[in-house]
């Protein structure tokens, strides 16, 4: 066993799309700034499927309107992290100072219907699941709902955006 160990410190920890699905947040968040030496940052990011996550809002709208059931798996509602300020609180509840969040807007071009429509067809995660649950006729009414509702341009290319939410905070 070596006498002379020292405990590894990192400059930067950075959790990217995964605080949405960790059970207790504030525990992994702490344990990110425990890592971190003193004067660095502690980083994250979360897809905003609330709001501007729009491959997923037109999925869910869709979905309930035809089966309100389907709220209770919608990522919009389920994650409350994937705001900005319950984003900041819970890396300010874990002690990081000058806490900051910020957008972060990818463009997200389809070719047409059917490249939107085809990773719904999956099965997994919670949208395709859901999906794929549905009887053949109810996931056509599904399709047909949200290809009336999706911003189709004339040459059939669909343009949406995918929003995630950044948030930094430094250790003291």
């Amino acid at each position: 066993m070596r006498k002379n160990c020292r405990l590894l410190m990192v400059l930067s920890t950075v959790a990217g799309l995964v605080i949405n699905f960790v059970s207790d947040q504030t525990k992994a968040v702490a344990e990110m700034k425990r890592v971190t030496r003193p004067r660095g940052v502690v980083g994250a990011y979360v897809w905003d499927y609330a709001s501007e996550m729009q491959m997923m809002r037109h999925f869910w709208h869709a979905a309930v309107a035809l089966d309100t059931n389907a709220a209770s798996l919608d990522e919009g509602r389920r994650f409350p992290v994937c705001h900005p300020e319950p984003l900041a609180d819970l890396f300010q509840k874990a002690g990081l100072a000058d806490v900051k969040t910020r957008s972060i807007d990818v463009p997200t071009v389809f070719r047409n219907f059917e490249d939107y429509w085809s990773p719904f067809l999956g099965g997994q995660a919670p949208a395709p699941g859901y999906c794929m649950s549905l009887s053949e006729d109810r996931r056509n009414e599904l399709r047909d709902r949200i290809r009336g509702n999706l911003p189709i341009k004339s040459d059939a290319s669909i343009h949406l955006v995918a929003r995630a939410w950044a948030v930094r905070g430094e250790v003291r």
